[in-house]
């Protein structure tokens, strides 16, 4: 019989669970960024292999939230973990003493799932101190997300946890998700990568049109921004920085597709957005009653 069932990967910011998940699929589905709480909601991969299919969640960074886009980012990272079939808690394993997965999540009752712990970023410890990691931690996964060493052995875990079930999806699917909602996160991790501070973390993408039936496909895209003065950087001096951006972009764009991409960008500024009910659900965030709160 078959298994399959969803696997939630859960952790701190900057655990590596984008990489992670980014591996498990093959494919660079979600965004990956040096900068924290780059994943704002959910991403949906599917690893399908001949017997078992796992829908995987990529989550938002557990952290204590300060305004309305990061409740709503912990929302969905809770939701995620009562959704799991398996729960794999990632942990970077070089930011020190590990924190138990319900402490991390303040969670106020254990998960319904069976957990799995994984140490991630391995490979930048020593032979030595990896050695010693397997005697302390005899229980957990020694993983790189990033050269894919032990991702295995993780997921031979995951399957045997899984309930016996027929395939969810097709077994061709990589996502549920759509290329335009993978299209804005393309286009919001390239800014992510050429912006410096604060600014990235005021930056959401919102897909105004998406013509396929044409070749170029064209694409009109707004970054928004929170004040006139991030306005002014995101633009750059006679708008070098935002064609650097949309150039990038594109080629990003171009590769998901399979055809050539006319990207028209542009840059407005939405006030406070990322503590504005209504401009979160425009942008596709999910608000709980809790994050209203």
């Amino acid at each position: 019989m078959p298994r399959a069932g969803i696997v939630t990967v859960a952790g701190k910011p900057n655990a590596g669970k984008s990489t992670l998940l980014n591996r498990i699929v093959g494919q660079k589905l979600s965004i990956v960024s040096s900068k924290p709480q780059s994943t704002r909601d959910r991403i949906v991969g599917i690893h399908t292999t001949d017997d078992t299919q796992m829908v995987v969640l990529d989550t938002p960074g557990l952290l204590n939230p300060r305004y309305l886009l990061q409740r709503a980012m912990r929302a969905t990272a809770l939701k995620a973990l009562d959704d799991a079939d398996v729960i794999v808690y990632l942990v970077d394993i070089t930011a020190g003493e590990p924190t138990p997965l319900a402490e991390a999540a303040e969670l106020t009752r254990p998960p319904r799932a069976p957990v799995l712990t994984a140490f991630n970023k391995i490979d930048r410890l020593s032979p030595d101190e990896r050695a010693a990691l397997t005697v302390q931690w005899p229980e957990v996964f020694p993983i790189s997300a990033a050269t894919g060493d032990g991702v295995d052995a993780l997921l031979a875990a995951c399957r045997a946890r899984l309930p016996e079930s027929p395939f969810l999806y097709p077994e061709d699917e990589l996502s549920t998700q759509t290329v335009r909602f993978f299209t804005a996160e393309l286009i919001r991790e390239t800014a992510l990568e050429q912006l410096e501070e604060e600014l990235p973390y005021s930056v959401a993408c919102d897909i105004e049109e998406f013509r396929e039936g044409q070749v170029p496909v064209y694409i009109r895209a707004v970054l928004y921004v929170e004040r006139e003065s991030q306005k002014r950087i995101l633009i750059g001096a006679k708008g070098a920085r935002v064609r650097q951006i949309g150039q990038a972009a594109r080629a990003k764009i171009e590769s998901l597709v399979g055809q050539r991409v006319y990207l028209d960008l542009w840059v407005k500024v939405l006030p406070n957005w990322r503590k504005n009910a209504v401009a979160l659900r425009r942008f596709g965030y999910r608000l709980s009653k809790e994050s209203l709160l």
